[in-house]
């Protein structure tokens, strides 16, 4: 019996066809969230993944927009995890079936874009999927996407000028 026939399989859980080089996080948040939030957010949304901790996030990823967020910028402090921020083009562009959740009125209405996180997680994945869709919490929007290649992955904190 496979893990996905398993009879302990939780039926919401995401089920991963083999192990990921990492995940991607993508975060949105309403102005002015506190670090507390996030950290809430984050280990609500990676709950559902048996297994993983926050030590497989490779990435956090937002909305270009985001990126001084002061909360946001402490999560990725914290956990010594490199910011990926996109714009909205790039947001935009991401074809709207990819995505698991409706769109968000609110990021429509203050950004131009269907939505932050979703799309963000699956730009720092490289393409990644989905393994976790859009959760909100608080103030603070979460998705998980698993990195698609790890030898394709380009790691932002190695880049050379």
């Amino acid at each position: 019996m496979n893990r996905s026939q398993s009879a302990n399989t939780v039926p919401d859980e995401p089920v991963l066809p083999h192990a990921p080089a990492g995940l991607a996080v993508g975060i949105g948040c309403r102005s002015g969230v506190t670090l507390g939030q996030i950290e809430a957010a984050v280990r609500a949304a990676q709950a559902g993944l048996a297994g993983w901790t926050l030590a497989q996030i490779k990435a956090v990823a937002t909305l270009d927009a985001k990126a001084a967020e002061p909360a946001l910028l402490a999560f990725c402090a914290a956990h010594a995890l490199p910011l990926r921020t996109f714009t909205r083009e790039q947001v935009s562009a991401l074809a709207a079936d990819a995505l698991q959740s409706a769109p968000s009125a609110a990021a429509q209405a203050r950004f131009g874009v269907a939505g932050v996180c979703e799309p963000c997680a699956r730009l720092a994945a490289n393409g990644g999927p989905l393994v976790r869709a859009k959760l909100a919490l608080d103030g603070v929007t979460v998705a998980l996407a698993a990195i698609a290649n790890s030898a394709d992955y380009v790691n932002p904190n190695q880049l050379q000028d």
